[in-house]
């Protein structure tokens, strides 16, 4: 395995690559490709910066580039569903562009010429990414965020969705709006800006993928409200934690498949 592993902000790849065991860094097509080891999981961090192209450029370059054989995606997501609160955690099993509408030609949702408005990611990296979820939460979250954060985010018991993440090239800030797309996209827990765009990404080039968010906001009127401290203070260690314990457990899931291989 080599997995490539992108974030969209600056913060919240930093501990990542600070991790990394003898990394090295390879500039192309304006972004920087930390290469090395994580927790003993060949790996490859990017920054992919904001956007649906600036992610789509980004997975593509991972694979042709790099050659990873796996993508993960880390960041923050605005609320999809009223049940979903901020510190909460959502794991994709599919993605859809919300802002893709090629119709009459097309239906709305359907990007052209693939015969989907879905993207299922893998069910097998979902799984592994719910795992260590479970772990950060039960292990790692109680010393991982500092106290004061926990009570201006209201962090308690945050809990873990799967379900239908929407991405577009807008910053979503308004009730009416998200209240529409849940309306129109039954089973949506989050709304973000690229993780779709490397769905199709993945599917064309038929590449694993998982896609993990934290929540950061409700979508709302008050959703750029304290939203970079958020990222620094809570969605960054949640992203570190869960990739340690991700890549750890993903290892040994390796050994023992070897081991099983070898008869021992």
């Amino acid at each position: 395995m080599r997995l490539g592993i992108i974030s969209a902000l600056y913060e919240e790849q930093q501990g990542l690559v600070e991790a990394m065991q003898s990394p090295y860094k390879l500039i192309h097509g304006q972004r920087e490709y930390w290469l090395g080891q994580l927790w003993e999981i060949d790996a490859v961090c990017v920054l992919s910066r904001i956007g649906k192209v600036a992610a789509a450029m980004t997975a593509t370059t991972l694979v042709e580039k790099f050659g990873v054989t796996h993508i993960l995606f880390t960041g923050v997501a605005g609320a999809g569903d009223k049940t979903v609160q901020v510190g909460d955690i959502v794991v994709a099993e599919s993605l859809v562009q919300h802002d893709m509408d090629a119709s009459p030609l097309f239906p709305r949702f359907e990007v052209p010429l693939t015969g989907l408005t879905h993207f299922p990611a893998d069910h097998q990296l979902g799984t592994r990414l719910v795992d260590a979820a479970h772990l950060f939460l039960e292990s790692d979250f109680a010393s991982a965020i500092d106290p004061l954060e926990k009570a201006v985010f209201g962090l308690s018991r945050p809990r873990i969705y799967r379900g239908l993440v929407a991405s577009g090239d807008q910053f979503i800030n308004d009730a009416e709006h998200i209240n529409g797309l849940n309306a129109a996209l039954p089973g949506l827990v989050a709304v973000e800006m690229e993780g779709a765009a490397v769905a199709q990404v993945c599917y064309e080039l038929g590449v694993p993928f998982g896609v993990i968010r934290t929540i950061s906001d409700n979508a709302n009127e008050n959703a750029a409200h304290d939203f970079m401290r958020f990222v620094k203070s809570v969605a960054a260690r949640y992203a570190f934690h869960i990739v340690r314990r991700f890549c750890l457990e993903t290892e040994g899931a390796v050994i023992q498949s070897s081991r099983e291989s070898a008869g021992v």
